[in-house]
């Protein structure tokens, strides 16, 4: 095997959609092609290739406004893990964060997490990504309780819990041909594609009986399989998923290198998942 102090990290482009989709499809994870272009247009991603130019291993650095960015699609091949390439590629994120001013964050695996946590990154909040199977029979429309949701005033919402204005990603993805964005009574959310799943969230409400109320909706209009990725700090709601037949799959930590920019005013009760925050 080569020594890995010999191999370069290079910037991947739009064309490396394909194969960055192999990675995270090998990893078993949930993004699509629509997300690897996303990523590939709007920021920063990094690989590694090996002798015969097949992409071995990517990480990705996201800028948001006001001075954050986002760490993400960290993968390496089966073959060529253990050997600091995931590290190798955070560095290379962190070094154009620096560059740029950028405060950097990520959500991590808990074996992740004990990577990044020596590099600096510091915890802030806990996520559970839970699934839900859903069996039930195609419906034909959605609740009357179900509205449209405008993006601005959804953005408005993702910006309060964020603490940054996210606005390009969710028009982005909201835009996209599958995608929903829903409202019922105060609860607003996103439900979009993935490879194994739909995925919904970002997720707000203004208690945890609207956002469970808000799933519930989403649940009977949907079907196939749904992923969310709820807040862990939102006890309640995580409760009330666990009753209704949602099943915990991992846990996920956020973490942040770098100062707070700008405190969040808001808790959501899912995120828009690990890729995006």
């Amino acid at each position: 095997m080569a020594d890995t102090e010999q191999i370069a990290i290079v910037q991947l482009s739009v064309e490396d959609a394909l194969a960055g989709l192999a990675l995270s499809t090998e990893a078993h994870w949930n993004q699509n092609e629509a997300d690897w272009r996303f990523f590939l247009t709007r920021g920063n991603v990094f690989g590694v290739r090996d002798k015969d130019c097949h992409l071995i291993a990517s990480a990705a650095l996201l800028p948001y406004s006001s001075g954050n960015a986002w760490i993400s699609m960290v993968l390496v091949t089966t073959n060529w893990r253990r050997r600091g390439l995931a590290t190798k590629l955070v560095d290379a994120c962190l070094a154009v964060a620096a560059k740029q001013g950028l405060t950097a964050w990520l959500d991590a695996t808990p074996a992740g997490a004990t990577v990044y946590g020596p590099l600096g990154f510091k915890p802030t909040l806990q996520l559970r990504r839970l699934r839900f199977e859903n069996t039930m029979p195609p419906k034909a429309k959605a609740r009357p309780s179900l509205l449209p949701c405008g993006i601005e005033k959804f953005t408005e919402r993702d910006r309060l819990t964020m603490g940054f204005d996210r606005g390009p990603l969710l028009r982005e993805i909201s835009g996209r041909s599958s995608a929903r964005l829903l409202s019922n009574g105060d609860a607003a959310a996103l439900v979009r594609d993935g490879r194994k799943a739909r995925h919904l969230g970002p997720l707000f409400a203004e208690s945890p009986e609207h956002a469970l109320a808000m799933v519930n909706e989403v649940v009977w209009c949907e079907t196939g399989p749904l992923l969310i990725d709820a807040v862990y700090e939102q006890v309640e709601f995580l409760k009330g998923l666990i009753g209704s037949g949602w099943t915990i799959e991992r846990p996920f930590q956020r973490m942040r290198f770098g100062p707070t920019t700008a405190p969040a005013t808001e808790l959501p009760f899912a995120v828009a998942g690990p890729e995006y925050g």
